[in-house]
Order: C-alpha cells, then structure tokens, then sequence
C-alpha cells in the first residue's frame, strides 16, 4: 500500500473540479501549481487562475513557476517530498519534473487516447461529429499525451451537444476516473496499456482564429458542428456584410434545416424573428449570436433592432 502524498498541477475551471474531488477525499495535498496571474479584461486586474482561486480558499499550498526547469522552483518541487503528481489542464513539463516523484506524474486527459492528443480534445470531439468521447488517464513521457495508459472512461456526446456541456459532463466523469486511478495506484495496481499509433487518430489542435472561422462553403451539419464545438468559448466566427456595412460576428447556437436552398451560399435570409443563411445543401438557423460592441442575443432579439436587405451575405 503507497500513501500517497501529492503534488497537482493545473490551471483552469476542468482542473478544479478534479483538485476538489481529490481534496474532499482527504488526500494528502503537499501543494498545487498553477499559472502565474496575468491582467485581464478592460481594466487589466490581475486575474487569478481558477485553479489558484480554490487553493487559497482552501489553505492549499500555491506555486507559480513561470519556468518549469528553473533550478530554484525544481529545489522547491523537491523539498515537499511528494511522490505523485497529477496534471489536469496544464501544460507540458520538462523530464525533470514528471521523472522527479517515485510513483510517476500521470494526467487526466478530455479524450479517449490515443484520439484527440492536444489541446482542445473536447472542442475537436464535437467539431468532427463524434457521438462518444470520453477521458483517460495515463503517464506523462517526453512527447505530449502519448504516456502508458492507466483508464479509460466513456461518455456518448449528444446531437446538439456544445462543447461547454461536454466540458461539464468529462469534469465529472474525470473526478471518478482520478479516484479510481489514485486508488489503483495506491494500491500498487496500476496496470498500463501502451498506446497504439494509428493511421485514423485526430489530433486536438489549438484554437484560433483561423480554425473558429465559419467557412459557409461547408455542409450545414459540418458548421453546426463547428459552432456547437466552439460554444460557449472562443465561440465560431464570422463576417455579416449589408449595404456596404461589416461586421464581425459570434455565432453560438445553431440549427440545421436540411431542404434546397433557393438562395446563394452565404445568402443571409431574414424574418423579424429568424435568421437563416444559406449553405450548399439547406440553410443553418441562427439561434444565437453577438454582434461587435453588443452583448450575446438570441436573434429574435437582435431583429427587434435591426434588419437585414435581401443582399445581406454572410462570408
């Protein structure tokens, strides 16, 4: 039997649902690392993490290296004497790190691996349809979310399902799957599974820009996908153009009629309670969006204010 002493890592909302589970069943914490704060919004205030925020509420220990091999912060690592560390939503670590504790540094990863290494595993999960997803945890190596695998848990993803659902429905599933983990691992049973590189597996690519860009020349379903897996954050994007005008719109909630379109792709088709636009096989029905300078609205909101001509096109 290991007692286990632990150090965990993290940063976001994900990560502190699982920092609280493994807190309420009474482990031994020796210290959480986090990001270092950073300003944020309008006013640049120095914003915590989530993760940071939980600690100090619970008399956590908090460390925030901004270099991970500094020899300063790896002395410190070292003196809590912990022998496992969990990593939850954070971000690659050096060697020195995952090698220094006896039991290993193993991670809850968003995905069933090796499907969806990276970092944006559920919002890819949704992006490209799948209808199961889930979260595995496994061993951190040199290389990012290729470690032993210790479990699996699965979850199926619903039709109209966003990403920020999902996100909430893993956060749970992930709090039993560490448990489980912890136990085996205390235990001594933790048997690993290596994984194996296929020809199929997807990779979970960073968001940006680019990727959140509506490209309308796309199948309904494939850009309902697009919005669903990016709301509620970043949030799918686009630009709406009408009598010389332009703006840069977020759209988050969608739904897909699948008929022959009369109207051009891109065609922006208004009521003054709907807005559908046009796509090569149907027209998707904006439910939800966000014009510049205005807040999140359903649309038949925004058309209490504001109208669109019948050349208004969405690019």
């Amino acid at each position: 039997m290991n007692k286990l002493r632990i150090v965990f890592m993290g940063t976001p909302e994900f990560a502190v649902g699982i920092l609280d589970t493994i807190y309420n069943n009474n482990y031994d914490i020796a210290a959480v690392i986090t990001a270092p704060d950073k300003p944020a919004g309008r006013g640049q205030k120095v914003k915590y993490s989530a993760v940071k925020e939980y600690a100090l509420e619970k008399g956590l220990q908090v460390l925030q290296p901004t270099n991970l091999k500094d020899e300063s912060f790896l002395a410190e690592l070292k003196a809590l004497n912990a022998n496992l560390h969990v990593v939850v939503a954070f971000r690659m670590l050096p060697e020195a790190v995952w090698k220094m504790p006896e039991l290993g540094t193993f991670n809850l990863h968003a995905s069933l691996l090796p499907q969806y290494r990276g970092a944006a595993p559920i919002n890819w999960a949704v992006i490209n349809g799948e209808s199961t997803t889930g979260v595995t945890t496994f061993f951190i190596d040199e290389k990012i979310d290729t470690g032993a695998m210790i479990l699996k848990e699965e979850v199926s993803i619903g039709e109209n399902e966003t990403a920020g659902e999902l996100h909430d429905r893993l956060m749970e599933l992930g709090k039993g799957a560490v448990i489980k983990t912890l136990n085996l691992i205390e235990e001594g049973k933790a048997d690993t599974t290596i994984q194996q590189d296929t020809a199929d597996i997807k990779t979970a690519y960073k968001l940006n820009k680019d990727n959140c860009k509506i490209d309308w020349s796309k199948t309904g379903a494939e850009i309902h996908n697009l919005v669903r897996g990016l709301s509620p954050y970043p949030a799918a994007w686009t630009y709406f153009t009408d009598n010389g005008q332009e703006w840069n719109v977020k759209v988050y909630e969608t739904a897909f009629d699948s008929v022959t379109p009369n109207e051009a792709v891109g065609a922006i088709v208004s009521t003054k309670k709907e807005i559908k636009i046009a796509v090569k096989d149907g027209y998707l029905n904006v439910k939800s969006l966000q014009f510049p300078g205005k807040k999140k609205m359903a649309a038949h909101e925004l058309l209490n204010g504001m109208q669109f001509s019948d050349t208004a096109k969405a690019l």
